[in-house]
């Protein structure tokens, strides 16, 4: 029987959704494919059922430790050979798993890309072969995604390291700059890899825009949309302020909710998590540190309190509904204040060269001091006036994803590692880096404001091919703006 089709059970499969069977025998051809697949259309589909087919171990470079642990779990509970080494296990774990990945055991190995980073993991690839390398959430790859990670630049060299295994890369969301930056980085010519772009068609989300002039006004009618909702609701915050003012309203209103930000404990995080997965009915206020890597079916609206920084980001979390096929609501609420606090948060996350010059000099000054310094005594010597500069959080995590620094400072256990290297202190870079940011805001301001179908604008800003809407706020004559 063939393997492909007898694997099909396993996975619980009646048929291949699109090009998932194409893709996944031309992964088992031994091609090297660039996946772009609308969320819930089923991407990890097609590197696991090949990965229990070829006969050596799959590695997946995936972005989040959640998004590990859920696959790691779905496999495991199907019966398939699967495990994950990040940093959220013990050392005696990450012995014992090392170990028996030298030993050979393990279908499909989970690992974050700065895993690559590790002497004592690279030792293993010299007697362990790799037939497949798998680059999940591929945007993260391109130093114009809007995920970006450094490590993940890297992928070429982790490809070499592997012996060149057959690769393929996914992702929901990537523009044509974006494909072409990804097939680059991972160290192929377009004529080496296979471009599979399904689109990002999801007709069952309902889109729309509602413009305020004010905050209150759109708190307000937020409150009574959520009011008349129903089904399990994520409500997307920029600011965790924002989020907590939002919550205290709800509060008055004796409304029930669950909160979900960076700054609550790991603990907490994740027991709010499960509790949503679980949910037929919750009311979820969160950051974007919450959705990568969730997947729950019956999401009915997912709602963005604040305009988002950009397209990309805005269309990865409203895929997050509706993953059920059943219609799901999609809906921004914007007033101009948003603006304001995303172009800060743009100064925030591009850093100019002599600040991150500045940062090191000063943690070289303090070097023997780090272990007893908080954030807030750095911050100090750095931005006199506005303490609302966050500028230096986003050169302590650049400084750690390029090995400038290790540990955390939170936990005191931060020390100085290497020197900055080049292109962060490039002032060309930096300044490209900053003007892409900008346009990509540029682009999420025109899509609140267009006065076209809303599908249309997110079909022509990623290249996709368009052909009716029918769905979205303007299309139903419903537009408010």
């Amino acid at each position: 029987m063939d393997p492909v089709a007898e694997l099909k059970s396993k996975f619980g499969i009646s048929e291949f959704r699109s090009s998932q069977e194409k893709i996944i025998r031309d992964v088992l051809d031994g091609t090297n494919c660039l996946v772009i697949m609308p969320t819930g259309m089923g991407k990890s589909i097609c590197y696991q059922l090949p990965a229990l087919i070829l006969d050596e171990l799959t590695v997946v470079i995936s972005p989040l430790i959640a998004l590990m642990q859920d696959q790691v779990d779905r496999l495991k509970s199907i019966g398939v050979d699967a495990e994950y080494i990040n940093s959220s296990i013990s050392k005696e774990e990450r012995i014992q798993r090392y170990e028996n990945l030298k030993n050979g055991k393990y279908r499909i190995l989970y690992v974050s890309p700065e895993r690559f980073r590790k002497s004592a993991f690279l030792e293993i690839f010299k007697t362990r072969k790799v037939s497949l390398l798998v680059v999940d959430e591929a945007h993260c790859i391109s130093q114009w995604g809007h995920d970006f990670r450094p490590d993940y630049t890297k992928i070429s060299e982790f490809r070499r390291i592997l012996s060149y295994p057959r690769t393929i890369a996914l992702t929901a969301t990537a523009t044509s700059e974006i494909q072409e930056d990804i097939i680059r980085q991972i160290g192929l010519s377009r004529s080496e890899i296979k471009v599979y772009n399904e689109g990002i068609c999801r007709p069952n989300l309902y889109m729309e825009v509602r413009t305020f002039t004010d905050s209150s006004s759109k708190a307000k009618e937020l409150i009574s949309y959520l009011k008349e909702s129903k089904g399990n609701t994520i409500v997307y915050f920029n600011l965790i302020k924002n989020l907590e003012s939002f919550s205290e309203l709800l509060d008055l209103e004796k409304m029930n909710y669950r909160i979900y930000h960076g700054q609550l404990n790991p603990d907490r995080r994740k027991k709010v998590q499960n509790d949503f997965l679980n949910s037929k009915n919750m009311l979820l206020l969160a950051t974007n540190a919450f959705g990568m890597g969730v997947d729950k079916a019956n999401i009915r609206t997912v709602i963005h309190a604040e305009l988002p920084s950009s397209l990309e980001s805005y269309y990865q979390e409203i895929g997050r509904a509706g993953r059920d096929g059943d219609r799901s609501n999609c809906l921004l609420f914007y007033n101009e204040d948003d603006l304001a606090v995303l172009m800060d948060f743009i100064e925030w996350q591009n850093p100019d060269p002599s600040f991150i010059s500045k940062t090191y000099q000063v943690l070289k000054r303090e070097k023997d001091k780090l272990s007893s310094l908080g954030y807030e005594d750095l911050q100090a010597m750095l931005v006199h006036k506005n303490r609302g500069d966050h500028r230096l959080q986003t050169v302590l995590n650049l400084f750690e994803r390029h090995g400038v620094v290790s540990g955390e400072l939170e936990r005191n256990s931060l020390k100085l590692r290497g020197e900055v290297p080049d292109t962060l202190l490039d002032p060309k870079l930096s300044a490209e880096r900053k003007t892409k940011s900008l346009n990509r805001l540029y682009q999420m301001l025109l899509y609140s404001k267009s006065k076209t179908c809303r599908r249309e604008f997110l079909y022509k800003y990623f290249d996709a091919n368009f052909s009716e809407c029918g769905n979205c706020d303007i299309c139903l004559g419903k537009d408010q703006n």
